[in-house]
C-alpha cells in the first residue's frame, strides 16, 4: 500500500490565490454578452417605444427654417430623480372630483321656442369664449332660438374672423340640440323686422332672465344682446343650467378642424423636446396699455403706451398711477420676473418653454433675460413656417386659439398674469385633468 503525498499547506494557499486573482482578471475584461428575446417575448417589447434618432423630427415636421439646424433635445439635468419629476411634472390628485356635465333625470328637451336671441360678443378669444357658453345658458331659459353668435370685430385686434373661421360650426350645433334649438342665421322674413337691443345687465340671475328679459317677447320676435361677456351669474344657478355651461364650454365649443390640425402638430414639435412648460406671458402692448402697467419700461415706451389708451375710446380709465397700480397686485409678472420665478421653483435651464402669447412689447430688449436662463423659448412662429402659418396670420384670435390647444396639452401651465386666457385653460386643464397649473399669487412691487 502506497503512501500519501501530503500537500503542504502553504503550497495549498498560493493555489487558492492564483485561482482567486485569475477569475477576477477574467471578470474585469469580460465582454457583455447581449440577449436576444425570444419570439414569445416579441409582444411585450413591441410595448415598448424603440430609441429614435432624436432630430428625426426635424426632417417630418418641422418647417424649413428649423431643420437646416435643428435644436438639441433637452434633458433634466441636475435633478434628483423622482423626487423633482413629482414636484415639477406631475399631476396633481383631483381630491375625488370629477366632470360633471351629463344633465339630472329631470333635465327636458328645449321648450317651444318664443323667438330668436341673437348675440354680439366682444372682447378676445377667451372672452369671447366664455360669453358665448353664458349665451346658450341664457337662450335655454328664456326659450329662444340661438343664432350663430357674432364675434367682436371691432376690439383692439381688428380681427374679421366669423364664428366658423374659429370653432367647429356643426360640431357646436349638433352637440347642443338636445339643449337649445340654435341655427346659423336668422329667418329671411325676420331679417328687417323691429328688434330690441339690450346689454343685459352683467352678473344676472334667473329672475331676471325670466322676469325681465322674457317679458320682451310680447313685443318683439327678436332679442339681440349687444355684449356676451359677463352678462350670466355664477351662482346660485340651477345645476342643469351650470352643467349646460359645462357642456357648451368643454364638449361644444371645438376649434375649427384646421386650427385643430395646427395645434395638435404644434403640440407634437414642442413634445419632440420632451416634457414643456406653456408660459402665458401676458406682456403685449394692449395689455401693458390698458392696465397701466409700466415697471422696467423706458419713459418713451411708457409714453406710447399711455397715447394707445387715451385714444381708445371705449376703455374707460385713462389716468392710472402705474406705481400703485402694481402695488395692488394688477401688473402682469415681466419676462424678467418669470425667469427668476422659474429658477426659484426648480425648474432646470434645458426645460422647453412655449411662449403662449402675442408680440411681446419691445422684442428682445425685454425678453433677453428671460432667454438667457431658458434658451429652448419656442413660440408658434418658431416652430411653424410662414407657410404654414399663413391661413391663421393677421387674424388675432386664431393665432390665440393655436397658443390654446398648445396650453391645454402642455404638461406645466404658468400664467404671468390672472387674465381671462389664464382663467380659461386652468379651468380647461382641471375639467381634462391635464397636467399642472401653476399661478403666481398677485405679483407685485415686493417682487424684484
Amino acid at each position: 500500500m502506497q503512501k500519501r503525498k501530503w500537500i503542504p499547506l502553504a503550497v495549498l494557499r498560493k493555489l487558492l490565490i492564483a485561482a482567486i486573482c485569475s477569475i477576477a482578471f477574467v471578470a474585469l475584461f469580460s465582454v457583455r454578452v447581449h440577449i436576444i428575446p425570444s419570439s414569445k417575448d416579441h409582444r411585450f417589447n413591441d410595448k415598448i417605444s424603440t430609441t429614435q434618432d432624436p432630430q428625426s423630427w426635424t426632417r417630418e415636421l418641422a418647417p424649413p427654417h428649423l431643420s437646416k439646424a435643428p435644436l438639441p433635445t433637452p434633458k433634466l439635468s441636475g435633478s434628483r430623480g423622482n423626487f423633482d419629476y413629482q414636484k415639477l411634472w406631475k399631476t396633481p390628485s383631483n381630491h375625488g372630483f370629477l366632470p360633471c356635465t351629463n344633465p339630472t333625470p329631470n333635465y327636458t328637451t328645449p321648450a317651444e321656442s318664443r323667438g330668436y336671441l341673437l348675440v354680439h360678443t366682444n372682447g378676445g378669444l377667451n372672452q369671447m369664449r366664455s360669453g358665448i357658453c353664458d349665451m346658450v345658458a341664457v337662450a335655454r331659459i328664456i326659450n329662444a332660438t340661438l343664432v350663430i353668435p357674432e364675434l367682436d370685430k371691432r376690439s383692439f385686434w381688428q380681427d374679421t374672423s366669423n364664428f366658423s373661421d374659429i370653432f367647429d360650426e356643426e360640431h357646436f350645433m349638433n352637440s347642443l340640440a338636445n339643449d337649445v334649438k340654435i341655427i346659423k342665421k336668422l329667418p329671411k322674413e325676420l331679417v328687417n323686422a323691429t328688434r330690441v337691443v339690450k346689454q343685459f345687465i352683467s352678473w344676472s340671475g334667473m329672475d331676471y332672465y325670466e322676469n325681465e328679459i322674457a317679458s320682451l317677447w310680447e313685443d318683439y320676435q327678436v332679442i339681440r344682446a349687444s355684449k356676451s361677456d359677463s352678462r350670466l351669474a355664477n351662482n346660485n344657478l340651477p345645476p342643469d343650467i351650470q352643467k349646460l355651461r359645462c357642456r357648451a364650454c368643454y364638449e361644444a365649443l371645438h376649434f375649427s378642424p384646421l386650427i385643430e390640425q395646427m395645434g395638435k402638430l404644434l403640440v407634437e414639435r414642442m413634445r419632440s423636446f420632451g416634457l414643456y412648460i406653456a408660459l402665458h406671458l401676458r406682456y403685449e402692448k394692449d395689455m401693458l396699455a390698458f392696465s397701466g402697467c409700466t415697471h422696467d419700461l423706458s419713459l418713451v415706451e411708457a409714453e406710447e403706451l399711455r397715447l394707445i389708451r387715451e385714444n381708445i375710446s371705449y376703455w374707460k380709465i385713462k389716468d392710472i398711477d402705474p406705481i400703485e397700480q402694481r402695488s395692488k397686485g394688477l401688473c402682469s409678472l415681466t419676462p424678467k420676473e418669470v425667469g427668476i420665478f422659474l429658477t426659484a421653483l426648480g425648474y432646470p435651464s434645458t426645460t422647453p418653454i412655449y411662449i403662449a402669447a402675442g408680440e411681446i412689447y419691445g422684442g428682445e430688449s425685454h425678453m433677453a433675460e428671460l432667454h438667457s436662463r431658458y434658451p429652448l423659448l419656442m413660440s408658434k412662429e418658431k416652430l411653424a413656417s410662414i407657410e404654414e402659418l399663413e391661413p391663421f396670420s393677421n387674424h388675432a384670435s386664431q393665432m390665440a386659439a393655436l397658443d390654446y390647444i398648445v396650453s391645454i396639452e402642455s404638461d406645466v401651465f404658468i400664467p404671468s398674469y390672472s387674465g381671462n386666457m389664464a382663467k380659461a385653460v386652468e379651468g380647461h386643464r382641471r375639467f381634462l385633468r391635464r397636467g399642472r397649473t401653476v399661478s403666481p399669487d398677485n405679483p407685485c412691487s415686493s417682487v424684484r
